[in-house]
C-alpha cells in the first residue's frame, strides 16, 4: 500500500491544485474543460485530459477516506433502484439514503432481482454497522425476498411515496449522467457515483434549514474534514 507521502509523487503540480480540481468536478456540475478554463483563469495552465487522470486516482482514495471518518447513519433507510443506460444496455443503479438524506451506498447491477437486492442489502449493512429499525422501499418483489433473509427485525414500509428521500436522491446523477453524455462502462459510472456521495454528505449542510452563522460554521467544519481527508 502505498504511503500518504507518496500519493503525489512524479505529478508536476502541486497536491493542491489536485485536491482542488478533484473537489471541484464532484462537489459541482462542472466538466474537466470547465474545470480547465477556471484553473487557467487563476494562472494554473492544466489540460483537461490530465483533470479527468486525477479524479479517476484521486477521487476513490479522497471518498475512501471520508467514509472512513464519516460519523454514522440514521436508523432508518429509504432505497431506491432506477435504470441507467450503459452502451446500449440498461443497468439498475441501486441507492440507500438515511432519513437525513446522507447517502449510505450506491451500487450499479445489472439486474434487480432476489440476487442483486441481497448483494444491495449487504453493501448497505457493512456501511451502516447494524440493522437498521425501519426500511422503506417501492413495491418491487426483490426487497421484500432481501429484506426477510438479511433484515428479519427491520419494519418495511412500501406505501406509496415512502421512499421519496432515495427517489429524489437520484436527482443530482440524473443531471450529471446527462452532462457527461451518458456513463462509458459501469466501472466509470460506479467510480463517479461513489466519490460523488462521499463528497455530497460532506457538503449537503441543509443550509435552508440552519441561520447563517451557523452555516458558515458548519462549512467550515466540512472544508476541515475535506482537508483532513486529502492531506498528504
Amino acid at each position: 500500500m502505498k504511503s500518504r507521502e507518496s500519493l503525489y509523487r512524479r505529478h508536476r503540480f502541486p497536491p493542491e491544485i489536485i485536491q482542488y480540481a478533484v473537489w471541484l468536478y464532484h462537489r459541482f456540475n462542472l466538466s474537466h474543460r470547465d474545470i480547465e478554463d477556471l484553473l487557467a483563469r487563476r494562472g494554473v495552465l492544466v489540460i483537461h485530459e490530465s483533470i479527468r487522470l486525477w479524479c479517476n486516482k484521486f477521487g476513490p482514495r479522497y471518498a475512501h477516506r471520508l467514509r472512513r471518518r464519516h460519523r454514522g447513519y440514521g436508523d432508518t433507510v429509504f432505497m431506491d433502484e432506477v435504470f441507467v443506460r450503459i452502451g446500449g444496455r440498461q443497468r439498475y443503479l441501486w441507492r440507500a439514503v438515511d432519513q437525513d438524506g446522507e447517502v449510505i451506498d450506491v451500487l450499479l447491477q445489472e439486474r434487480r432481482d432476489a440476487a442483486a437486492a441481497r448483494r444491495f442489502f449487504r453493501h448497505v449493512l457493512a456501511h451502516l454497522g447494524g440493522e437498521p429499525r425501519t426500511i422503506a422501499t417501492d413495491k418491487l418483489g426483490s426487497y421484500a425476498v432481501a429484506r426477510r433473509e438479511l433484515l428479519p427485525s427491520a419494519a418495511h414500509d412500501t406505501h406509496r411515496y415512502a421512499n421519496n428521500r432515495a427517489e429524489l436522491s437520484h436527482q443530482p446523477t440524473r443531471v450529471r449522467e446527462r452532462g457527461m453524455r451518458r456513463f462509458k462502462s459501469m466501472f466509470q459510472a460506479q467510480r463517479f457515483v461513489r466519490v460523488r456521495a462521499a463528497v455530497s454528505n460532506l457538503f449537503s449542510l441543509g443550509r435552508h434549514l440552519v441561520a447563517a452563522g451557523h452555516y458558515r460554521r458548519l462549512r467550515q467544519s466540512a472544508f476541515a474534514s475535506w482537508d483532513r481527508a486529502v492531506a498528504v
